[in-house]
């Protein structure tokens, strides 16, 4: 409606940095007939963002935001006026009688015709009246290379520029016009011809599968003097920006420097390809001097909840627990979110194993994995749900989980299910108010039994629960800053001395503030202050070395006092 609007945010991360697949989301939103806007930098999000509504009510669409992972895990001042961005109405659309938006007892063909027939045609009016697809470098009279792009690729191929010494006069001087679309799809077509007359080559750069390539080939098609258009492969059918993991702004570089002097020789273009290219065959050569994958924070409750008993076995899930997998801890594989457990229902017909453990995070519980523990306990699976309750949603800042979830409401939640028992381990059994309302079936333990609790809830036949309950350590350090979170008075230190470098105090607590110390003895061990969360389970280690101290801080380095040179 007119003082609706629908936008859709799609956080995409092409090379799978916080996420477990390397997602393209476009052709999703393609298949919906969904108008993609896609953003370059952060003050873009905000101007496209307005765009976007002003779109889907004027069209009655929804509307895309390609929220690129480069993109909104970054940090910028911006321009947030209201008058900002000032949007023009089509005078080139008729609309229909009655308008486009939803209507009462709307047949649903009627719909499908309203979309097919209308719809397409309004958003290519409003992005043409708009310009949201312009003409950044013209090229000048003899324009001959085009480049399109988008979104972060559009800041790729602007460094691209800079590398090569190419300002807006020096890509006129060369003949390259440079259009950046703002919305990816669909794609209005009288801008880009007018982009592409007189152009002999088009160069679509953009990550990922082809979308707007197979566009700007399908409009260019059957026009008159046509240019060659290249992309995800060269003139020669090779590889040239690979559909895999993300641009390197080297490769765009030398792919448009090498296109740029077969029209026009240019002895500092030149000068700069061959130095991008030896950079690039340096880096070919260049083997990684230490390789090292993320990890669970000091203090982490998942140091010790992902534990499993030596010859069992655990499966993965969303969250930061999914790094279990790298860790020496039995537990291989993982699902979608919502999915945990469910590749067990499916297994466990056709193994020999009779039993096995899926960790689930309380987020993911609380979004849709209890639909997979009631698949379990229908199907009669033999699985113990060991559900992870960090109290945040630690992975994406920490946030409660809607609804204000509680270890009391989740046993409940999960005691109606039908599962068979219910066992809460956690690192301060005696936390809980006298008067909570735990099911009949449930038993309370300290998490130094959850070894043995593991083994006696793999017996049991049919679903079965293990809620771990312990504060996310990244999320008490931010509450005790705040003085939201009680700060014990004590801290762990290792007498350096007394230790015998065996490390069992790492075993027992897998944690990464337990570092080595090297000393004229040998190696021993040392407890990092500035990272310690105070989770206390390093002490179960074997080691007379450990001592507690209460009522100090550690001690702060001195301001040097720098003498300002004249």
């Amino acid at each position: 409606s007119k003082n609706g609007g629908a936008l859709v945010l799609m956080g995409d991360d092409h090379t799978a940095e916080s996420s477990t697949t390397a997602h393209q989301s476009d052709f999703h939103l393609v298949d919906v007939m969904m108008p993609i806007m896609a953003p370059a930098g952060v003050q873009e999000i905000l101007d496209y963002g307005t765009y976007g509504f002003a779109l889907s009510r004027y069209a009655s669409v929804w509307v895309g935001l390609k929220c690129l992972k480069d993109t909104i895990e970054s940090t910028s001042s911006v321009d947030g006026s209201i008058d900002r961005v000032e949007i023009v109405t089509p005078t080139d659309f008729k609309m229909p009688l009655g308008g486009l938006s939803i209507r009462p007892r709307d047949g649903i063909l009627d719909q499908e015709a309203r979309l097919q027939e209308y719809k397409r045609d309004a958003v290519l009016a409003f992005l043409r009246a708009n310009e949201i697809n312009r003409i950044v470098t013209s090229g000048g009279p003899n324009a001959k290379i085009g480049i399109i792009t988008s979104g972060k690729s559009y800041l790729d191929v602007r460094q691209a520029f800079d590398d090569l010494g190419i300002d807006e006069v020096k890509a006129n001087d060369l003949g390259v016009r440079l259009y950046k679309l703002g919305c990816v799809w669909p794609l209005e077509p009288q801008a880009l011809k007018d982009f592409a007359e007189g152009l002999d080559m088009i160069v679509v750069v953009e990550e990922k599968r082809s979308l707007i390539e197979v566009q700007v080939r399908e409009e260019l098609y059957g026009i008159a003097n046509p240019p060659i258009v290249v992309g995800k492969k060269d003139e020669k059918g090779s590889w040239l920006f690979p559909i895999k993991g993300a641009l390197d702004t080297n490769e765009i570089a030398i792919a448009i420097a090498e296109r740029i002097l077969r029209f026009k020789a240019d002895p500092k273009v030149e000068q700069k390809l061959r130095s991008l290219q030896q950079a690039q065959a340096m880096l070919a050569d260049t083997k990684d001097a230490a390789f090292r994958i993320p990890y669970f924070c000091s203090g982490c409750p998942h140091n010790t909840s992902t534990r499993v008993p030596q010859g069992m076995r655990a499966y993965a899930g969303i969250g930061c627990h999914f790094m279990a997998q790298w860790m020496d801890r039995s537990t291989e594989g993982f699902t979608h979110m919502g999915g945990e457990g469910a590749n067990w229902i499916g297994e466990a017909p056709f193994s020999k194993r009779k039993h096995v453990f899926q960790n689930l995070g309380d987020g993911t519980y609380n979004h849709s994995g209890v639909l997979a523990i009631r698949w379990a306990v229908d199907s009669k699976t033999n699985i113990t749900y060991k559900i992870l309750f960090n109290d945040a949603v630690a992975m994406t800042g920490g946030q409660r989980h809607e609804g204000g979830l509680t270890v009391d409401m989740i046993a409940r939640q999960v005691a109606a299910e039908g599962v068979k028992k219910i066992a809460l381990v956690t690192d301060e059994p005696y936390k809980y108010p006298s008067g909570s309302h735990w099911p009949a079936n449930m038993t309370i333990h300290h998490r130094e039994d959850l070894d043995r609790v593991q083994r006696d809830l793999s017996e049991i036949e049919g679903t079965t629960v293990l809620l771990y309950d312990q504060t996310c350590a990244a999320e008490k350090r931010r509450r005790r800053k705040r003085g939201t979170f009680p700060d014990p008075d004590k801290r762990v230190i290792i007498n350096e001395l007394v230790c015998e470098g065996c490390g069992d105090c790492g075993v027992k607590s897998n944690c990464v503030s337990v570092q080595p110390l090297e000393t004229e003895f040998g190696r021993k061990r040392k407890i990092d202050q500035s990272s310690c969360n105070k989770d206390f389970s390093c002490v179960n280690g074997f080691c007379p070395s450990f001592v507690t101290v209460h009522g100090a801080k550690p001690r702060k380095a001195k301001p040097r006092d720098m003498q300002s040179s004249t």
